[in-house]
């Protein structure tokens, strides 16, 4: 199978018989990485397999999350030998995935080469610009870019360009002028959107900012912007911190009410409310209507309820817990086991850390180094 692959990526007579499907499967069933390369720069010449943008997503990920930013730059720097990259849509596609790399100059380069290749720069290729360097999380950039580049190239910025800005302001903490783009937004006449108003909630509920959340979250009903599930969840987020876990509870019943339909992430919103609050019994409530959700706990579920537990002396459902996390394989940090383990040891329940740490050793999905320490 491979060899035929491997002759009809090669042979310029024959792509047309070759099944992009095919070759998407074989790039994802390749282990080694520069082969992956090699094998993503020769289907590169198939003018089909160049519109499959999802396969281009997949690939740089792999690769840059496994740190091989130099091969990144070959498949990418690679696609400009091709007329596509006249195209301002490709070539904002090239700017995006250095973006998402965290190679925001590379992008840069991408976007500032456009003039020279006869390709129009227009808001698509300044939001794909403005993106980079916010995954790039070089904040400050964007800033700078948003207020320089539309005045220098006669580019009027979108309702994506200002969500990007206020996403950036969000990340970087400065939600007062998160706020005041939110303004700016009504001055020029552009409407915001719930992407808008809830990277604004998710920002100030987040991080402690609970009366300004309250304001942003009356603007959405004032302007008719439906609340969804990421706005409920974020208020949620808002009330575990605030130690209104009660009042939480309330606010996940009204969005019940109103149809929208509650996912894990609010429900550990919920458990963190009443750890936040010292109350196991409710926190362990909540952890049982996971199934009733039909819902799997989330890794972040085991990270906040089990230090609970063996704070609170609840070993028994703690090592429950341990049991679940791998039989599901939930992947979870290694030093939420360690720290079940060196409580039973603690406690003198060797038997049971011992059995843990076995299970660590030997399960299939994940090989967990855990230690037992020697009985105190």
């Amino acid at each position: 199978m491979y060899r035929v692959l491997h002759r009809a990526l090669c042979t310029a007579t024959e792509p047309a018989t070759v099944s992009i499907k095919s070759i998407s499967e074989d790039l994802y069933k390749e282990v080694k990485l520069k082969r992956l390369v090699e094998k993503f720069k020769k289907a590169s010449d198939m003018d089909r397999f160049r519109k499959k943008t999802n396969i281009y997503e997949e690939t740089v990920r792999r690769l840059a999350g496994a740190k091989r930013f130099r091969w990144v730059r070959d498949i990418l720097e690679h696609q400009k030998k091709y007329s596509d990259i006249s195209n301002e849509g490709f070539s904002a596609r090239l700017i995006s995935l250095y973006g998402k790399s965290g190679m925001a100059k590379h992008a840069r380069k991408v976007f500032d080469e456009m003039p020279q290749r006869k390709c129009d720069r227009t808001v698509l290729s300044l939001n794909a610009l403005l993106a980079a360097y916010l995954h790039s999380r070089k904040f400050e950039v964007v800033n700078e870019l948003f207020r320089t580049l539309p005045t220098q190239l006669s580019i009027e910025p979108d309702l994506v360009s200002y969500n990007t800005l206020i996403k950036a302001f969000c990340e970087k903490g400065s939600f007062d002028l998160g706020l005041s783009v939110l303004k700016e937004m009504e001055e020029k006449g552009v409407n915001p959107d719930s992407i808008t108003f809830n990277t604004l909630l998710h920002g100030l509920y987040s991080k402690g900012s609970f009366e300004d959340g309250e304001k942003v979250w009356e603007q959405m009903g004032a302007k008719n912007v439906p609340l969804d599930v990421r706005s409920y969840c974020s208020k949620l987020v808002g009330l575990a911190r605030e130690k209104k876990a009660t009042e939480a509870v309330e606010v996940f019943k009204e969005m019940q009410k109103v149809g929208v339909k509650p996912d894990i992430f609010c429900i550990n919103a919920l458990i963190k409310g009443f750890v936040n609050e010292g109350n196991l019994d409710e926190a362990k409530k909540w952890f049982d209507e996971i199934t009733n959700f039909d819902f799997d706990p989330h890794k972040n579920t085991y990270s906040v309820l089990v230090p609970f537990l063996c704070e609170k002396g609840d070993l028994k459902t703690a090592i429950k817990m341990c049991k679940e996390i791998f039989n599901n394989r939930c992947l979870v940090d290694a030093s939420l086991l360690q720290l079940v383990v060196d409580k039973l040891v603690n406690e003198g329940m060797i038997s049971d850390a011992k059995e843990i740490v076995e299970t660590g050793k030997t399960n299939r999905y994940c090989r967990y180094k855990l230690n037992l320490p020697e009985e105190e």
